[in-house]
């Protein structure tokens, strides 16, 4: 039953290259794991609600309103960091409580360099989720990290022109 549950699962990779950015400057605004709302399109709040900044097993809550089908409606998650690694620029979370669907779900976010700058990694597994298809969510997470990807460049175009 676990072998038919597996083979089911989604699985996909998506990335985006930062041309000027190393990773050592991309970095940071992913280790800041309660900070994603600065970064994420339509996240509207991303706090601590336990464990420790910068450790394994610190949860974050994160929700948004509504895409506006209904403006009351507030989608919610509450995500577990699983592993961290400064040196490799990676860290690995999954998703534990939502009102979205999710049953699994495990990402790992990777800062990689490259030769004009840095590119950001993103896997993920996930079972599948009702009234979604596979390559919907690797499209929605593509266009989430490009999103991402372009505020984070913004932001360091800004101090530099401090």
């Amino acid at each position: 039953m676990e072998d038919q549950a597996q083979s089911t699962r989604w699985k996909g990779k998506v990335g985006v290259e930062l041309k000027g950015p190393t990773a050592d400057q991309i970095w940071p605004f992913l280790e800041d794991f309660c900070n994603i709302h600065q970064w994420f399109p339509n996240l509207d709040t991303c706090t601590q609600v336990e464990g420790v900044i910068g450790k394994p097993d610190l949860v974050r809550y994160c929700a948004s309103k509504s895409d506006g089908s209904n403006e009351s409606e507030v989608k919610w998650v509450k995500e577990k960091l699983v592993m961290i690694d400064r040196i490799e620029r990676c860290l690995s979370y999954e998703v534990t409580e939502n009102n979205m669907g999710f049953k699994l779900y495990r990402a790992t976010m990777k800062v990689l360099p490259v030769e004009e700058g840095s590119k950001i990694e993103m896997s993920f597994v996930a079972d599948p989720v009702e009234g979604m298809e596979e390559e919907g969510l690797a499209s929605y997470l593509d266009f989430c990290l490009n999103f991402m990807a372009k505020r984070m460049e913004q932001t360091l175009l800004s101090a530099s022109d401090a």
